[in-house]
């Protein structure tokens, strides 16, 4: 994309990278179906706990369940991410969620469906997800140029938004018609067209240096997390923005408060509507360099927006802000995704993956307990306002204790200049391979 393109071209997604990489655009095609057929289940397993039990307490033990898996095997995951194919590993754990999909399929098929086999099973799908994000999160720097990076991450984030949106509402019409046997029935089939993907996909196999993966290999993983305080500050910001800003669990409430039961879908689907708009006009953010500035002027803009919902007592005006807070979420997961892709080692990216898997993982489970436990004390709205100001305020100390992230650039920053190099390294010897 040209400088003298019109403004309009310039806003729009770069498809560089899937114009130029058929190994992303098989990767792309494979998140899109799944994406979708995720949401079929995610919509229709606690509508079937519902049905089955009559219990809220029954529905939220889901989260119980699938929070220690995700966190142990997500650090598992990234140490087999650097030693093993990732596509090899990617393709087993996809076949793995194909195969309990199933498991969802035949239970809902039976004259009295049982309780226990969906616990387990959301447990074991945690697990899956665990050991598979690393991999597949780590792969897009495999497939993709170095400078390209900015606009693959935009264009994943174009589909998992679109998914975002339009998925529950789908779901929920799938559910009220044909059932949960039909949502996971669609789910298994979209695995399958997934795997027939992704089997098209070339071996991304491990650097010749790679670790094995073990205790110490995962340590390593985090030492180096450690010693890098401008990729600790990304964790950290993140952290704190959804433990103080990610009221979602108060949404009902919201609803309630402001006479306005009907827009509760609207308050669910408002963020990733935000998210949208500015993914679908985000061409812009390929030509930022100081991510480390873009993320804390996002995660600001995320707390605010939350805060200015809280506040107002219009359920449009709420609707709005959390459209804008979506937009801010979606502007900060760019600045992160490029931080992380551009300066970490391929050798070391799948052990940070399981790393940032953990940051935005933990922290909107966390979230939803701050948000409940404040609203007894101070009601919804004080809950979400405070929150946001809270958030605010500690991206703001973060940034002051981690000045080394504010003065983050692409163009100068010595990891980002050496994982360039290595880049380049290897797109020259695969294309030596290639000649061959």
């Amino acid at each position: 994309m040209t400088e003298d393109a019109p403004f309009l071209r310039r806003l729009l997604p770069d498809f560089t990278p899937w114009r130029a990489s058929r190994e992303f655009r098989l990767l792309w095609l494979s998140g899109c179906v799944t994406g979708f057929g995720s949401f079929l289940t995610f919509v229709a397993l606690p509508i079937q706990i519902k049905e089955l039990t009559g219990s809220t307490f029954a529905v939220g033990l889901v989260g119980a369940f699938e929070l220690v898996p995700l966190v142990v095997f997500g650090l598992w995951g990234g140490a087999l991410a650097d030693a093993l194919d990732r596509r090899r590993l990617v393709l087993l754990s996809e076949a793995g969620l194909a195969l309990l999909s199933g498991l969802m399929l035949v239970n809902a098929l039976l004259p009295r469906p049982l309780l226990w086999p969906i616990y387990l099973v959301a447990a074991l799908v945690a697990a899956l997800d665990g050991l598979q994000r690393p991999a597949l999160d780590s792969m897009v720097p495999r497939v993709v140029a170095h400078d390209q990076l900015p606009a693959a991450f935009a264009l994943n984030s174009l589909y998992r938004n679109v998914a975002s949106v339009a998925g529950p509402p789908l779901a929920g019409v799938v559910v009220a018609v044909a059932g949960a046997r039909s949502a996971y029935a669609l789910d298994l089939l979209t695995f399958l067209v997934s795997l027939a993907l992704i089997a098209r996909m070339r071996p991304v196999p491990p650097a010749e240096s790679a670790d094995a993966p073990s205790l110490r290999s995962i340590g390593q993983g985090l030492a180096y997390a450690w010693s890098r305080k401008d990729l600790l500050g990304t964790y950290a910001i993140d952290l704190v923005a959804m433990l103080f800003a990610y009221p979602v669990a108060l949404y009902p409430f919201l609803a309630s408060s402001l006479d306005a039961e009907w827009a509760l879908g609207l308050l669910y689907g408002a963020t990733a509507a935000g998210a949208l708009l500015v993914a679908a006009t985000g061409g812009w953010t390929a030509r930022v360099h100081r991510h480390g500035r873009m993320l804390l002027f996002a995660a600001i803009g995320w707390g605010g927006a939350m805060a200015l919902a809280g506040l107002a007592g219009n359920v449009w005006l709420v609707l709005l802000f959390l459209a804008l807070a979506g937009g801010a979420d979606q502007i900060s997961g760019v600045a992160r995704s490029t931080i992380w892709n551009q300066s970490i080692p391929d050798e070391l990216r799948g052990r940070l993956a399981g790393v940032e898997l953990l940051s935005y993982s933990v922290g909107p489970q966390l979230g939803q307990v701050r948000a409940g436990g404040m609203a007894a004390l101070t009601g919804v709205r004080g809950s979400i306002w405070a929150g946001g100001l809270l958030c605010v305020a500690g991206v703001l100390a973060l940034t002051a204790a981690i000045p080394r992230l504010l003065a983050w650039d692409s163009r100068t920053d010595p990891h980002a200049l050496a994982v360039k190099a290595q880049h380049e390294r290897q797109a020259a010897a695969a294309a030596a391979a290639g000649a061959v």
